[in-house]
Order: C-alpha cells, then structure tokens, then sequence
C-alpha cells in the first residue's frame, strides 16, 4: 500500500468552498479510480492557509499512472483545482 500526500494552499476565503469541492471529487472521481483505498483532509493549524490530504492506493502505479493519466484525474482537478492558491505538494510514502 502506498500513501500519496498533498499540501495544498487555499485563500481562507475559499476554504468552505474547497472542502465542499473536494468532498465532491472524492465522492464522484476519486473512489471510481482503480487502486483507490481511502482519501484523508486535514487543516492546518500552523499553517492556516493549507490542507493536506492523504490518499491510500493499492501501489505507486495506480496514482501514477493509472489515475494520473486518466480522464477522472482531468475530472479531479477540474473540481477542485480552483480552489488551488499555489501548486499543491505532492509525495508518496511506503506504508509498512
């Protein structure tokens, strides 16, 4: 199992909006990916202005490659891409 990270800064004026957006892309894109597992949103508290959210896949490839160069990840960040203030942080990390 893989673990994929991202840090994304939201304009405080749009954290409702993003969070209603992203539970959106989850609920409509994301759980139709092959090897999705489970999907995390959290807000920061030092840093106010930012969310981080974790997606469980079954492996590497399947963020990679098989969501990643997928129409449902163009779905994804139509939806929730707005919302973006800078280019979201991403990484990836072996759960063992």
């Amino acid at each position: 199992m893989i673990l994929e990270s991202a840090e994304i800064k939201v304009t405080p004026e749009n954290f409702q909006a993003f969070e209603q957006a992203i539970n959106l892309a989850v609920e409509t894109v994301l759980t139709q990916a092959q090897g999705f597992i489970k999907f995390q949103l959290h807000r920061g508290i030092e840093k106010a202005d930012t969310y981080m959210f974790h997606i469980y896949w079954e492996n590497l490839e399947d963020h990679t490659v098989g969501f990643r160069e997928s129409e449902l990840f163009v779905k994804w960040r139509e939806i929730i891409g707005p919302y973006f203030a800078a280019t979201p942080e991403i990484n990836h990390w072996e759960i063992s």
